[in-house]
């Protein structure tokens, strides 16, 4: 099944902020508290109660880096 590309900016901004909001909860659930025998629930409530917040920011933001890359580079 193949995707139509006017819906590419949605797909993109949904798996990058997935994606980050996985590695960063990650990395900060780590630091603050270690790996403990929650940890996963506690990794899966913080991707799910930050996700919404990260996927409209990045489909906003995404598009402003991109002009600004495009402005600053050769």
């Amino acid at each position: 099944m193949r995707i139509p590309a006017r819906f590419a900016p949605l797909l993109f901004s949904a798996l990058l902020s997935a994606i980050m909001v996985a590695i960063v909860s990650a990395f900060v659930l780590t630091v603050s508290g270690g790996i403990h025998p929650g940890f996963a629930a506690d990794w899966a409530r913080s991707c799910l109660t930050t996700w919404p917040v990260a996927f409209p920011a990045v489909f906003v933001v995404a598009p402003l880096v991109r002009r600004v890359v495009a402005r600053i580079t050769a």
